[in-house]
């Protein structure tokens, strides 16, 4: 197993130094669910929601959440993002929404974090758009799809 690297020999949180890490293409995929009743479901497939465009709201929600993830998780370096993407789509038969999301830089450390960030933050923002027509909505299976670049090379998610 490996060892934690945000933490010192002292055992104290810190920031990994990655200076001397080569800048390598990385990129990674994320995604989160937001399962809903049909109801709610059809209000935003349908364009029928008062708020307006939840899907256009939660996209760009999730990509300026991905953009300001060092500002959010204490130890991540501060990133300049070449690319991010979020893909929202209705599932019925589940019963709710699927968020993707996809991020990709050149640097000297990996952009799993935003990745995640982008697609929990969407999510977020459809709970927050949907709340006031149904409280009991589940955000879950936020994970990490893949990654590639960087010394640990690619992972992708079974």
């Amino acid at each position: 197993m490996s060892e934690l690297t945000h933490i010192n020999a002292a055992g104290e949180a810190n920031m990994v130094d990655v200076s001397d890490k080569a800048v390598t293409s990385r990129e990674a995929r994320a995604e989160a669910w937001v399962l809903m009743a049909p109801h709610t479901l059809a209000l935003i497939v349908n364009g029928r929601h008062h708020k307006g465009d939840v899907f256009a709201t939660a996209r760009i929600a999730g990509i300026m959440a991905a953009k300001k993830t060092a500002d959010l998780i204490p130890l991540c370096h501060p990133l300049a993002l070449s690319k991010v993407e979020v893909r929202l789509e209705a599932d019925s038969e589940r019963g709710g929404v699927r968020i993707e999301s996809y991020c990709k830089l050149a640097g000297q450390t990996g952009v799993e974090m935003e990745a995640l960030t982008a697609a929990s933050v969407a999510a977020l923002t459809i709970y927050d758009m949907c709340k006031a027509v149904q409280k009991d909505m589940r955000i879950e299976g936020v994970r990490l799809l893949e990654k590639r670049g960087g010394k640990s090379g690619e992972f992708k998610a079974l």
